[in-house]
């Protein structure tokens, strides 16, 4: 029996509240979470693994069947919700928010029965947690200590879900998909324009929702949720990401790409929501609208658990299924825009006292309830076919990890063989100039497909694409999806030439080549008559012929070790 005198008393005294201007510390906040695990049979908590730092990753959870195995066969079987505090540090309305829910709903008695099964992670960002200050978010109202948003690789963990590189989304990785969570709530503080409404909203793009997950979405989610936070005093708005510089130029719906905890849910078909505050607002009110909007939630997810679930399986088995057998991806906001009525306030420019230039500012002497254009549409503009599975050669073994730790369905090849498969190869890409979370992304990547036969190594896997996590497949393994592992560099080994040439003793050889391939002369000429910058180097044109010779890597140059089979 868990409970201690100390929980006898607990009750009634309660802890130190967080409803004022201060949040906890790391280790204030995992000791509160210790002492109620210990006194409530209702609350329990587990390590889950490793962080950035020498802490581990804590998961509290709510309404569970008070032992590990039954609890997360429970989340798997039961609806669940699943809420993510402190990706960004220095954010910690979430943390406060769901320490304040706790502890009122103990002193209502604890009530199970109109909860879904709820699984909080304290604190993701563990090391940005220990990095506290009082200055790093010039741009926030309060509290008076917080931390920073990097984790201690300086990592931003927010764009870490598909390249995984810290220890947190390898721990993050093992929570998710041990509960399967139908409801996933990344907790956040925004930056950006000044208006009314403390609290902003990101909800999945409805292009990445089935047409089931949407129809419950639109028609009851939202509907609920307006009444529901008015009647708590709230009114809401779409996260405010302006088309310029302010919001009358009109929003646009946030293109939560995989690399997000939100697009990484929506790969799984989650509902995802990203909770984002606002900045300028004082610290207890953020808290105030985020734990309501999280009580909202948590009695809707129970209340409607049966269309959730219902929509949920249903959106796994068209997934499975992909009946269309077309995979999009690379959406881009389109022109059609909607009305909003938005509630801001009037801006306009005055001298800068630092540089005397024109700058912007908002003036809450002003405020207004307008409507300003809002562009909620995305249109993909590249597909691919999707193949009956695809193989993995052995020695990728980074891409391999990470399909292993996302639950990724697979079969390992156990003997070396030659198979007929369709190779990849990439024809151009561009990559940026300076690093982005710890790598050089590619962009505008081109690729084509070949039928070829393929000495493919023991130890190289079997992926189907009949499976419920082929969303995730497909967005890792396509190289010119957006945030495949190709985009973030976890195949450039096979895009670098390994052999080269003298072209002092290549030069004979290419010119006896190509008295004894007339077409290849044909194309040489063609070449320089097309392309002046061609014609005029002597180098570029040794290398044609080089590339068209025998002695150039053609089997293995530029293809990745990732074959498809139709």
């Amino acid at each position: 029996m868990k409970l201690t005198f100390f929980a006898l008393i607990f009750p009634l005294i309660g802890f130190t509240q967080w409803d004022g201007n201060k949040t906890p510390t790391y280790p204030e906040l995992i000791d509160i979470y210790k002492k109620w695990d210990v006194g409530h049979p209702e609350i329990e908590l587990y390590q889950m693994g490793k962080s950035d730092t020498e802490f581990p990753i804590y998961l509290v959870i709510l309404n569970g069947a008070g032992d590990s195995l039954q609890t997360f066969e429970k989340a798997k079987t039961k609806t669940t919700v699943l809420i993510n505090n402190a990706i960004h540090a220095g954010e910690p309305d979430g943390v406060n928010a769901c320490l304040l829910w706790i502890e009122e709903w103990i002193k209502k008695g604890k009530n199970t029965k109109e909860l879904p099964v709820i699984a909080i992670i304290p604190a993701y960002n563990i090391g940005g947690m220990l990095n506290r200050s009082a200055s790093s978010r010039a741009n926030q109202d309060g509290p008076e200590e917080y931390g920073f948003r990097g984790n201690a690789q300086n990592l931003d963990l927010n764009r870490d879900f598909i390249k995984m590189d810290s220890k947190n989304m390898q721990t993050f990785a093992k929570i998710y998909h041990a509960l399967d969570p139908d409801v996933l709530v990344d907790t956040h503080v925004s930056n950006g324009a000044d208006y009314q409404y403390t609290l902003t909203l990101i909800h999945s793009m409805k292009e990445r929702m089935t047409p089931g997950m949407y129809h419950v979405f639109s028609q009851e989610y939202i509907p609920d949720l307006t009444k529901t936070l008015k009647k708590k005093g709230w009114d809401w708005s779409p996260y405010v990401e302006t088309r310029e510089e302010t919001p009358e130029s009109g929003i646009q719906a946030f293109n939560d790409l995989p690399r997000y905890a939100q697009g990484y849910g929506s790969l799984f078909n989650t509902f995802s929501i990203t909770v984002e505050t606002h900045m300028l607002k004082p610290f207890p009110q953020r808290v105030k609208a985020t734990k309501d909007y999280l009580d909202f939630l948590m009695h809707w997810s129970q209340v409607n658990s049966k269309e959730i679930e219902s929509a949920r399986q249903q959106a796994k088995l068209e997934s499975k299924q992909h009946a269309s057998g077309i995979f999009r991806f690379n959406y881009q906001l389109a022109d059609k825009k909607d009305s909003l009525l938005f509630k801001g306030y009037e801006f306009g420019y005055k001298p800068s006292e630092i540089s005397g230039k024109e700058r912007l500012f908002y003036d809450r002497s002003k405020p207004y309830a307008k409507y300003i254009p809002y562009y909620q549409t995305y249109l993909s503009h590249d597909s691919v076919r999707i193949p009956k599975g695809y193989i993995v050669s052995g020695e990728a073994t980074a891409v391999i990890e990470r399909l292993k730790t996302n639950g990724v369905q697979f079969t390992e090849i156990e003997d070396r063989s030659i198979r007929k498969v369709h190779t990849i190869r990439i024809l151009d890409f561009e990559s940026a100039a300076k690093p982005y979370e710890g790598h050089y992304l590619h962009r505008k990547v081109k690729s084509m497909e070949n039928e070829e036969e393929v000495n493919v190594p023991k130890g190289s896997i079997w992926i189907p694409c009949d499976q419920d996590k082929v969303n995730f497949i497909l967005s890792v393994l396509e190289p010119r999806c957006e945030d495949s592992y190709f985009v973030w560099n976890f195949l450039d080994s096979y895009i670098q030439e390994k052999e080269y040439f003298s072209a002092y003793v290549f030069e004979d050889e290419a010119a006896k080549l190509l008295k004894e391939n007339p077409s290849l002369r044909e194309e040489l000429e063609k070449k320089k008559t097309d392309d002046p910058e061609f014609a005029k180097s002597a180098e570029a044109q040794l290398f044609f012929v080089y590339q068209n010779s025998q002695r150039f890597e053609k089997k293995t140059f530029n293809r990745l070790p990732i074959y498809k089979v139709y």
